[in-house]
């Protein structure tokens, strides 16, 4: 059996729905019971506690489009247990930073199978996240790599098979959404054939008006006849306009979605056809292995320039200082950037590079010199 983790915004009525403090038209009351429940705190004073620690931290208030409580729903099976969520929750704390304070066990929700009638469960559980970093104040940000870490913590801690990466798994999203568009467009098509044949299939006599004179023969009035006809007419018509909106409406959203699994499928084949290369071709991997380290470089080398200004008397540093001051700015900048400590010691291989960039530390790149000689060629260029 498959797992998988995905968190998005917290919905204002979580606590509501995870703790079944309402009933739902969509369990089974009579297995609520099999249900579990933890909470550490709830979700209106975590969120202010977040806010007030931001303010405390950085100086500044939560961004308004911040999203510092997430949740995620987690396919379990039958068996799994409050401790086996609460695994993963520590693992899910200590590699990713993500602290759970709620856990909600859903064993109640499922459906009917339409061909045998039996009662197929839906097991899975809701945690609730505080998404902020403790260091900064601010929301964590993660790389797709996190997220697909996150796919192996569930996997591991729940004894399950991993789902299916990212892409894949919205590729069948939306071929899901395809089929049920296309299900609802059949049923429209019903409806418009119908409306079509409304008019025609109704007895003559549901819309004609007769009366009897006073010799006792019935004749039409003619009047109150036209007006039926007229009635069914519009009606007909205006259900008819109806309908044909909507299924313009649903034919536009499947060519939206058909383009959008050929972008994915395309996706998904760069992802394959790329991992192949790096499994297979030591020239390929070579290539990729130095884009990865050149920009880890970089990005070393900007944190050093941008440390050195704030350090007073940067060239009086003795050489223990030096090392302590950049063990530091490795340190931020592996925290910053999700860099692990194994990139930079990959760099650090290359004896030259290592000169060159320890070279930054000492000297600050030359500040000074650096910005005369930028004035020196901007004169020599506006000269030519």
């Amino acid at each position: 059996m498959k797992t998988s983790i995905n968190f998005k915004a917290v919905k204002f009525d979580s606590e509501i729905h995870n703790f079944r403090k309402k009933s739902f038209d969509y369990i089974r009351k009579d297995l609520t019971r099999k249900n579990e429940y933890w909470m550490e705190q709830k979700i209106a004073d975590r969120l202010l506690k977040i806010e007030n620690y931001c303010k405390e931290k950085s100086g500044r208030k939560l961004q308004k489009n911040a999203m510092p409580i997430r949740e995620a729903v987690v396919v379990i099976k039958e068996n799994t247990t409050m401790q086996d969520l609460h695994n993963l929750s520590k693992r899910l704390e200590e590699e990713l930073k993500i602290r759970i304070f709620q856990i909600a066990i859903h064993k109640d929700e499922g459906h009917y199978d339409k061909d045998t009638k039996e009662w197929k469960p839906n097991y899975h559980a809701h945690l609730v996240a505080d998404w902020q970093d403790l260091e900064t104040g601010k929301t964590l940000k993660h790389q797709s790599f996190h997220y697909s870490k996150m796919q192996d913590l569930a996997a591991e801690c729940l004894e399950m098979e991993r789902g299916i990466s990212g892409s894949l798994a919205r590729l069948e999203a939306v071929e899901f959404k395809i089929k049920k568009i296309e299900e609802e467009i059949t049923v429209l098509e019903e409806i418009k054939r119908e409306l079509h044949s409304e008019i025609d299939s109704k007895k003559e006599g549901e819309f004609i008006v007769k009366e009897t004179d006073f010799l006792g023969f019935q004749k039409i009035k003619t009047d109150k006849t036209i007006e039926n006809y007229k009635k069914a007419i519009k009606s007909n018509n205006l259900q008819l306009l109806k309908s044909k909106t909507e299924l313009e409406s649903k034919e536009k959203q499947i060519v939206e979605l058909k383009t959008k699994i050929e972008s994915l499928k395309k996706e998904v084949f760069f992802f394959k056809s790329k991992n192949s290369a790096l499994l297979t071709s030591e020239a390929v991997f070579a290539v990729e292995k130095k884009k990865y380290l050149d920009s880890v470089e970089n990005t070393l080398k900007k944190a050093i320039l941008q440390e050195s200004i704030k350090i007073p008397n940067l060239q009086n540093l003795n050489d223990a200082e030096r090392k302590n001051k950049m063990i530091e700015i490795l340190e931020k900048t592996s925290k910053e950037n999700h860099i692990p400590f194994s990139a930079f010691e990959e760099v650090f291989k290359d004896s030259e590079k290592k000169a060159k960039i320890f070279a930054l530390l000492r000297f600050g790149e030359n500040k000074n010199n650096q910005f005369e000689e930028t004035k020196i060629e901007r004169k020599n260029k506006l000269g030519r």
